[in-house]
């Protein structure tokens, strides 16, 4: 059985019209994401904002874009989508199912949310004691099937409408294992860290203020959250090293290395692969085996007497094209910092140029911002 969830996150749309570069990149960045990533997700997951303005012919478009993948698509709405009063033009997309919902893939309890409908419209993000009850509900599910939780909403619990609801919803995140928020809203790419959840907003697609235009490929593996921005422009074949956490997405003290290093990535691209192979800064190249899916692993000895390793994993394709990706990951030396869990953007990295965050947070949106 897979135990690892993978799947692309297409930032908040804010689609107005078919000529409009915005949706020009939205064909595009789809029609890539079929041709060269499909094989390997589980499926793709818009955040909300998908019509600028909540109008039929703007989710028409939504619409038409879509039909071109073959993987599963999830939806959750944005405050743009309730700009005409309602939800009701969101729920004619093919693709959107009344909200809240949830279902489970490979080890994950993927949990979805309406925090827009409920509210006034704008920035007024609610769940109502409904929702609450019953996703506390479905983490108890989880919990009873061993599974880890994965919690799709618009924006960060902080920037909930009613304090109340923040802290409910601060409390049910803590008290389950919640590895992943993901959400939109912002424009921006950004993580934060809280020792207990990771938190990862995607920027957007139709509103840029900051990057080059793309989507981010998210993995979970036995509760390590993986995350890598892909520009849109840049090539394949395309790394993401899932095994072990970067300390900078570390939330637990069993995510460390100690004597050896067991390695996992996964490789994006259409093109069949000559070579995987594997090092840490002060080692040479090791193969990798294929293991499934281009899904590749290898064991690492003689680790250097550190707080953080250096390990990059490289790709290359039948036409010598190569792909790269290096992390950081943490030995038991490293020092996890005692953090604040208020459901903030409080714990955001600092920029991570190389994973596409650059840490300036350019958007109208700086959402999750904690409260005292």
């Amino acid at each position: 059985m897979k135990n690892q969830l993978t799947f692309a996150h297409i930032g908040d749309l804010h689609i107005t019209k078919a000529r409009e570069q915005n949706y020009i990149d939205f064909l595009s960045i789809i029609s890539q994401i079929e041709i060269e990533c499909s094989k390997q997700l589980d499926f793709v997951f818009l955040p909300g904002d998908n019509a600028d303005n909540g109008l039929p012919f703007q989710y028409q478009l939504v619409e038409t874009a879509l039909k071109m993948l073959s993987v599963p698509v999830h939806i959750i709405p944005g405050d743009h989508d309730m700009e005409q009063g309602s939800l009701e033009n969101y729920y004619q997309l093919s693709h959107t199912r009344k909200l809240p919902y949830s279902f489970t893939k490979n080890g994950c309890r993927c949990v979805l949310l309406d925090v827009c409908g409920r509210g006034k419209g704008g920035p007024d993000f609610r769940l109502l004691d409904e929702q609450l009850i019953w996703l506390e509900n479905e983490f108890n599910l989880a919990h009873t099937e061993s599974n880890k939780i994965v919690l799709f909403m618009h924006t960060y619990p902080a920037d909930l409408a009613d304090m109340k609801e923040i802290a409910r919803l601060n409390q049910l995140i803590s008290k389950h294992q919640v590895v992943l928020v993901d959400m939109g809203h912002t424009h921006y790419n950004e993580i934060s860290n809280d020792g207990h959840t990771i938190y990862s907003a995607t920027r957007s697609t139709g509103q840029i203020e900051e990057g080059p235009v793309g989507y981010s490929l998210i993995t979970i593996k036995d509760g390590v959250v993986s995350w890598r921005f892909k520009p849109l422009d840049d090539p394949f074949p395309l790394v993401v090293i899932t095994q072990p956490a970067d300390y900078r997405l570390l939330t637990s003290k069993d995510h460390t290395i100690v004597d050896k290093i067991e390695v996992e990535a996964i490789v994006f691209g259409s093109r069949d692969l000559e070579q995987v192979k594997c090092k840490t800064e002060n080692n040479t190249w090791l193969e990798m085996t294929k293991e499934r899916d281009n899904i590749y692993s290898a064991t690492l000895y003689d680790l250097p007497y550190a707080d953080k390793i250096s390990i990059t994993v490289e790709a290359k394709d039948l036409t010598g094209r190569p792909g790269r990706h290096t992390i950081c990951a943490a030995t038991p030396l490293f020092i996890i910092e005692r953090k604040i869990k208020d459901g903030s953007n409080r714990n955001a990295i600092d920029g991570w140029p190389e994973n596409g965050i650059f840490g300036t947070q350019l958007g109208p949106n700086q959402n999750g911002k904690p409260l005292s």
